[in-house]
């Protein structure tokens, strides 16, 4: 029974970097991981992402060496526009570098896209 599979597919991403494989295969995916998994492509963490649609759904993603460490931010803290460098602070390695994953009411986005358009939100995920 998998409890957060968000954090189940980061691991996997993590893993698989580690022991060298260029690509991932993740299973249950949803549409938060698919957009999720959309950001880190944009950002150049992962390359091209394959979608299945069976039951649960299948992702096979190619991974090209680049993340450092990612995972969930549990529990879901809730940080206001004017906070985002406490928690840069407690979950990146450096200033500018590295993303966080907001919640936002605008749907997910990234620390620096909510601090430009001033919103606050629900932690999820850090990738660096």
């Amino acid at each position: 029974m998998l409890n957060d599979p968000l954090a189940n597919v980061l691991n996997n991403i993590m893993n698989a970097q580690r022991v060298g494989k260029t690509t991932c295969i993740a299973t249950p995916v949803s549409k938060m991981i698919k957009q999720v998994l959309q950001m880190m492509q944009d950002h150049k963490y992962i390359g091209a992402t394959e979608y299945k649609n069976v039951k649960g759904g299948i992702a096979t993603i190619n991974l090209l060496g680049k993340v450092n460490k990612c995972g969930v931010i549990k529990p879901r803290f809730s940080v206001q526009k004017e906070e985002y460098t406490k928690f840069e602070k407690r979950f990146l390695p450096a200033r500018d570098f590295g993303m966080l994953i907001i919640s936002t009411s605008k749907g997910l986005m990234t620390h620096t896209d909510a601090k430009e358009k001033g919103l606050g939100g629900k932690l999820i995920a850090f990738i660096y």
